[in-house]
């Protein structure tokens, strides 16, 4: 079969860019009672605006008759943009804490270009809590920010 021109310059244009990837490392800690993080991602235009949810990882399964939302809040930061506004679970962005290890979460597709901040908060439980932020531009270009102690390496790819 022989390829038109038109027909290969169709099949580019049908062909989906490549998406980013954030890519956030929860470190395995040293301690002596260890408890999954609470972890917050998120959005804001850098110029200032409404802040875009992309994970929320909780205890949404906890025991007895607290829900795991009732801890929620010490996400401060994320909170703060638009956490308590959010009903749980929100569909497509929430889940449950993560064990140690590198985790992706695609950069939504339908994100307008443009300067951004992406947040990454962790907050656990007879531990501490850290807030990384780092400056991102859509298109995407790499950038890595390593946390001091909850978060390791938040890198966008």
């Amino acid at each position: 079969m022989r390829l038109t021109p038109i027909a290969l310059v169709g099949g580019l244009a049908a062909t989906p860019a490549a998406a980013a990837t954030i890519n956030v490392t929860i470190p395995r800690l040293s301690v002596a009672e260890y408890h999954k993080p609470y972890v917050a991602i998120w959005l804001e235009p850098a110029s200032g605006g409404t802040a875009r949810t992309l994970a929320v990882w909780y205890d949404f399964k906890k025991q007895g008759n607290e829900p795991g939302t009732k801890w929620l809040h010490e996400l401060r930061g994320w909170w703060r943009k638009g956490g308590r506004s959010l009903a749980m679970p929100a569909d497509g962005i929430s889940g449950a804490t993560r064990a140690p290890g590198t985790y992706a979460i695609p950069l939504p597709a339908n994100l307008p270009p443009g300067a951004y901040v992406l947040n990454v908060e962790a907050a656990r439980e007879a531990g501490g809590r850290e807030l990384v932020t780092t400056p991102l531009s859509v298109p995407a270009k790499a950038v890595a920010k390593s946390g001091a102690t909850e978060l390791g390496t938040v890198a966008v790819h």
